[in-house]
């Protein structure tokens, strides 16, 4: 006698993994989303942080403005501005427009991109904010500005 699963167990065993599979892969594709969001409110603390930094150092010397433009490239973004010699980020973030990247509108406008929206952000350099504009108003835009700058 030959020792074998027979075909009701190995049915039984692609079912259960069947269900386990249709659990698990909306599961994966949130935490990708979640996984974008916080990597965006890092770079949203980050850059105001340095915001603040690059305008306590102008103070030192006697500078009281805040930097002009965030970015002076496309490609690498929120690395100060070059033409006044005034650094923000010493490595800066990459550009892109795929989920989790920023990209660049003019000097003053920002996007984040996240799950098929993107998240606009505007930087005032009279007063050295860099904020979420609350996107256009939909629901879901709302919430996602809502965390990543909270």
């Amino acid at each position: 006698m030959k020792k074998a699963f027979t075909m009701i167990e190995l049915i039984f065993v692609i079912v259960i993994l069947g269900i386990l599979a249709s659990v698990a892969i909306p599961k994966m594709g949130s935490a990708k989303n979640n996984a974008d969001i916080s990597k965006g409110k890092t770079d949203v603390a980050t850059i105001r942080s340095a915001i603040l930094t690059e305008r306590q150092s102008q103070l030192i010397k006697g500078n009281n403005s805040f930097i002009e433009k965030l970015s002076s490239d496309n490609d690498l973004l929120f690395t100060g501005d070059s033409d006044n010699d005034r650094t923000l980020l010493s490595y800066g973030i990459a550009s892109g427009t795929t989920d989790g990247k920023w990209s660049k509108d003019n000097d003053t406008t920002y996007q984040f991109h996240t799950n098929t929206l993107s998240i606009e952000f505007k930087y005032d350099k009279a007063t050295g904010k860099f904020s979420c504009t609350r996107g256009d108003g939909t629901t879901d835009t709302q919430k996602i500005c809502r965390k990543l700058v909270d």
